[in-house]
């Protein structure tokens, strides 16, 4: 935890948390002072400062409202008559993300933010076009680097290349396969880019992701460019970074929605999952070797990846594998701030529930869902002997929700009554079915105990992300959970990596030994581990081609009243909201303007 910054209470500059003099000797340079074209990439210091301004084109998700938007598909529910980016999905409003800016991290209305202070206003869409042809632009002047080492030209280009690719991945995720702009243009270029399928971007993707992989470090650290700012390094991409998004574009290309969209197929393909699993091999070995600094935490240490709870690190070391910078703490010690709990009596925002569909996902404590007979689950104590990370993650009725001493007219508040009538539970608020969300949130986190210290940071992709997307890789490749990529382990046993780190227990045999039982449990496993996290349920139900389905469209709540004993009697489910989808939905639609530059870019089927 050294290694991780002090976090800086007022005006997070991105050049202090990526630890670059770099940037600032770059950037800090007279008005008058004359300078050719040529300068800004003659030596490693300039070249560095011209590429930092890439890291901070990287939106930072969680920071653009007071309610959790960034969980876009069946996660959470927000207040009764909520405006924000899921709200608008639930109702089939898929045009949301554009038309509603101020409330979409994936557009802000305002075009492109790329200094560290405009932290709220960051969204994907401009941003990404904009880094896309700075780094095509840094790549055309590679030329002019030759006041370096071959290490530093080979940082300087890797990064680059990553971050071309990056940012194409990230928009393929939502809009499907497009244009790979690999050029800079000019306003006299004529604009008739073939738009292409899916894999065809994936497989350009793939080209920046490999090049860039064998061009970095697994740590900067151990290298001599990297000594300038030793310790501070966690935050710069490495091959490790590369790795996990190589691995990932392959998978993405490989699962049933992109093949579709590529093939017509609406199954996997079998050789884009073997390259996904080609990849996380040489990342997890790279892991398991111990050259690189990521692994898993204890799971004593579990929250300490999602919040600081008054600690003065960066949540998410050392299991990040690739994070957003940090720009701003708006929400920090604030009631305001999307990580809230927000009991009854407190002020601001929140707003979210968990979807108590989706918390049927938690299974039992002995790592059966809660579906199978042999789980023990009793539907009249459902809260008993669940997987740990149900009581790490869900605030249920009678949790202790208050740290301190409150005032006696508040002392009622200490524990949470999420009953029928409760008084956490607040259609206009929180708790409105039946659960709070406790995973990014602090106990502290409320009126009563101050908001004290409170920071939340969430990570792109965590190492867990990585052993659960390599079993589905070689399941799918492959053909069984027994089944091993070549010189690496089986896709059970890099399951059971995750599910036993938590204490729940490993999968179960007969799920090892049906292969469809098993992709059922990875589905499960990635709703618990990466629940609420980001976008990775919505990317992976629409990937799955599972977000028709009703199951995944519903949102409930679960009403209950309290018997003598505290267990909860007279249980039922109702039914909240139900999503509307069709096919359409699978892609969002690309905005008019941008669709109508020239002929052959194309509108999204169904838009």
């Amino acid at each position: 935890m050294k290694k991780y910054i002090i976090i800086l209470l007022n005006g997070f500059v991105c050049s202090l948390l990526i630890g670059l003099t770099a940037c600032v000797e770059y950037l800090d340079r007279a008005p008058e002072a004359e300078i050719s074209s040529q300068d800004a990439f003659i030596n490693f210091t300039n070249f560095q400062g011209f590429t930092e301004e890439l890291y901070c084109c990287i939106p930072d998700y969680t920071s653009r409202t007071w309610a959790t938007d960034w969980n876009m598909a069946d996660e959470v529910l927000h207040k009764d008559g909520g405006i924000w980016l899921n709200d608008l999905f639930d109702k089939g409003d898929f045009w949301g993300w554009t038309t509603s800016a101020w409330i979409s991290w994936l557009d802000n209305g305002d075009g492109v933010k790329n200094a560290p202070d405009d932290a709220r206003d960051k969204a994907l869409w401009p941003n990404a076009w904009y880094a896309i042809r700075k780094a095509n632009l840094g790549l055309e002047n590679l030329e002019y680097l030759t006041d370096a080492t071959q290490e530093e030209k080979d940082l300087i280009k890797g990064q680059l290349l990553f971050f071309r690719g990056w940012f194409h991945f990230e928009l393929m995720c939502y809009w499907g396969g497009l244009p790979y702009i690999d050029k800079v243009l000019s306003s006299s270029d004529d604009l008739e880019m073939a738009r292409l399928n899916y894999q065809e971007t994936a497989d350009r993707v793939a080209q920046d992701f490999r090049e860039a992989a064998d061009l970095l470090p697994v740590d900067w650290d151990n290298t001599a460019a990297g000594q300038l700012t030793s310790g501070k390094n966690q935050a710069r991409i490495t091959k490790v970074m590369a790795l996990g998004y190589l691995g990932k574009n392959y998978l993405f290309a490989g699962s049933p929605l992109m093949n579709n969209e590529s093939t017509g197929s609406k199954t996997y393909d079998v050789e884009y999952c073997k390259k996904a699993a080609d990849a996380f091999t040489e990342l997890l070995k790279l892991v398991d070797n111990g050259e690189s600094w990521v692994k898993l935490v204890d799971f004593s240490e579990y929250n300490s990846l999602f919040y600081s709870d008054g600690g003065s690190t960066i949540p998410g070391y050392p299991e990040a594998i690739f994070q957003c910078p940090v720009y701003s703490s708006w929400f920090k010690g604030c009631p305001w701030g999307p990580s809230s709990i927000f009991i009854d009596g407190n002020i601001g925002g929140g707003y979210s529930s968990p979807n108590a569909r989706y918390v049927e996902n938690y299974g039992m404590a002995n790592g059966l869902p809660i579906t199978d007979p042999e789980s023990g689950y009793n539907p009249l104590d459902p809260w008993t002997n669940r997987d740990p990370r149900f009581y790490t993650d869900i605030t249920i009725d009678g949790d202790q929700v208050i740290k301190g001493s409150a005032p006696a007219d508040k002392e009622q508040y200490r524990y949470a009554n999420l009953s029928n009538n409760g008084h956490s539970r607040d259609n206009q608020k929180s708790g409105r079915t039946g659960y709070l969300l406790r995973k990014l949130t602090p106990m502290t986190a409320n009126d009563i105990d101050g908001f004290p210290n409170n920071y939340m940071q969430l990570s792109y992709m965590r190492l867990p992300d990585v052993y659960l997307m390599y079993a589905e890789a070689v399941l799918q490749a492959y053909g069984s959970a027994t089944s091993s990529n070549p010189g690496y382990i089986s896709a059970e046993d890099a399951f059971n990596k995750v599910r036993t780190r938590s204490g729940a227990g490993a999968v179960a045999q007969k799920y090892v030994n049906d292969k469809t039982m098993f992709m059922n449990e990875i589905v499960r496993e990635r709703a618990v581990e990466l629940s609420f996290e980001g976008d990775f349920r919505f990317n992976d139900l629409r990937r799955w081609m599972l977000a028709g389905e009703k199951k995944y469209r519903e949102k409930t709540a679960i009403d209950f009243d309290r018997g003598v004993d505290g267990k909860p009697i007279n249980i039922s489910e109702r039914v909240i909201v139900t999503r509307p989808f069709e096919n359409k939905h699978y892609w969002m639609p690309l905005k008019i303007d941008d669709v109508s530059l020239y002929r052959s870019f194309g509108q999204n089927p169904g838009w």
